[in-house]
């Protein structure tokens, strides 16, 4: 019996053979017709060879978590960089004509974007009560992060003073 409010994609036979069993088999037989393992032309012998090396995949538990789990951090991965990206082309986006950045802006849009993603990340995945809790109960990392800060942007005024000199 189903679950009321579930897809007939979350079924554990579709989750757990069927689409394990469809990522194998055609990973398999894409590399077999490059390779041409088995010579030019042999289709049906790649395509029998790739449905059995599935079938045993399947068949074996732990290999099938692995790939389940490197799916799942791709897919993730995948995303969290297709914000970036799209963040990012909207602050170093070529504009024809309009307002133009100047390049410090830029950067200093940029470094946010990078910080926000991060931020949204942490509290995407449930990490941002763990975090708030460590950052807490630890003060010394505090007296740590501002010793870094001020290093970095007494650093950053140096150099920007050095480069408008030369």
């Amino acid at each position: 019996m189903a679950e009321e409010g579930t897809t007939f994609l979350q079924n554990w036979i579709v989750s757990k053979f069927i689409l394990p069993f469809l990522l194998i088999f055609f990973i398999v037989f894409a590399i077999l017709e490059k390779t041409k393992i088995f010579g030019e032309g042999k289709k049906q012998l790649n395509a029998l060879t790739a449905f059995v090396v599935g079938l045993i995949f399947v068949g074996a538990v732990y290999p099938k978590l692995v790939v389940e789990n490197m799916i799942l951090f791709l897919t993730v991965a995948i995303v969290i960089v297709f914000v970036i990206l799209l963040l990012w082309g909207f602050v170093f986006g070529d504009l024809k004509e309009g307002f133009k950045l100047k390049k410090w802006m830029e950067w200093g849009l940029g470094i946010l974007i990078g910080i926000a993603v991060v931020i949204a990340v942490i509290w995407a995945t449930g990490l941002n009560v763990q975090v708030k809790e460590f950052l807490s109960s630890q003060s010394h990392i505090w007296t740590n992060i501002t010793f870094v800060v001020v290093i970095a942007v007494a650093l950053a005024l140096i150099l920007l003073a050095k480069e408008k000199k030369s």
